[in-house]
C-alpha cells in the first residue's frame, strides 16, 4: 500500500521521479542511434589511428615510432573527450518545463 495519499503529493512525486526521453526523438531510434553513435566515435578512433601508422614504412628510427606513438595516444584521447555521449533521461517536470510555451517577453500588467 502506497504512503503517499494526497494526489497533490502523488503528482509531485510523478513530476520528480518518472523520466523522459531527452534526445528529443523516437524512443525507438534513440536505442538505434545511441549505438550508432558509439559506433560512429570507435570508427574515427580506428580511421584516425591507421591515417598515423599509414605514414611508418619500412625501417623506421626508434625516435620517430615514439613521436607516432604519442601522436596515437593523444588522438584517442581527443576522441573520447569530444565523441558521443549518453545522456541519462530527464525529470517529467524538467520535460514539461521546457515543452511549456513561453510569453515570449511579454509581461503581465
Amino acid at each position: 500500500m502506497s504512503k503517499v495519499k494526497s494526489p497533490k503529493q502523488k503528482k509531485q512525486l510523478s513530476l520528480e521521479r518518472d523520466r523522459r526521453n531527452g534526445y528529443r526523438e523516437n524512443s525507438k531510434s534513440s536505442r538505434k542511434n545511441i549505438a550508432r553513435g558509439k559506433q560512429r566515435r570507435h570508427m574515427d578512433e580506428r580511421t584516425a589511428v591507421t591515417q598515423l601508422l599509414g605514414g611508418l614504412k619500412g625501417k623506421i628510427e626508434e625516435q620517430a615510432a615514439s613521436d607516432v606513438e604519442l601522436q596515437v595516444k593523444v588522438s584517442i584521447a581527443d576522441s573520447k573527450s569530444r565523441g558521443f555521449r549518453k545522456l541519462p533521461d530527464e525529470p517529467l517536470g524538467v520535460h514539461l518545463a521546457r515543452k511549456k510555451p513561453s510569453n515570449n517577453g511579454a509581461t503581465r500588467a
